[in-house]
């Protein structure tokens, strides 16, 4: 039986949850879904550069778990940009702080 999802914290909440390629129809778009905590680890290492072990305990996860987050996202975000499909920000097992 697997372990159950640990709250994830979050500050972020995005003013917008959707991002697409501009003159495509978003029904004619394929769908990625990103979640808050995987936009949460994107804020933490890549706009904030903080190291990992630092951005975990800011989001009260291990430093593995945050590697595996962010791995997660960087792939979600790279397949939108390289192969023109929609980004839909959403859900997540997440606790607002702040």
């Amino acid at each position: 039986m697997p372990r159950p999802c640990r709250c994830r914290r979050i500050r972020c909440k995005p003013d917008t949850n959707y991002f697409k390629p501009r003159g495509i129809p978003l029904d004619a778009l394929e769908e990625i879904n990103l979640t808050l905590d995987e936009l949460e680890a994107i804020r933490l290492a890549d706009l904030m550069e903080l190291y990992q072990e630092d951005a975990a305990k800011k989001m009260n996860v291990s430093r593995q778990t945050f590697g595996n987050i962010i791995n997660s996202a960087h792939k979600k975000i790279a397949d939108a940009l390289l192969n023109a499909k929609a980004l839909k920000i959403e859900g997540g097992v997440i606790e607002r702080v702040g």
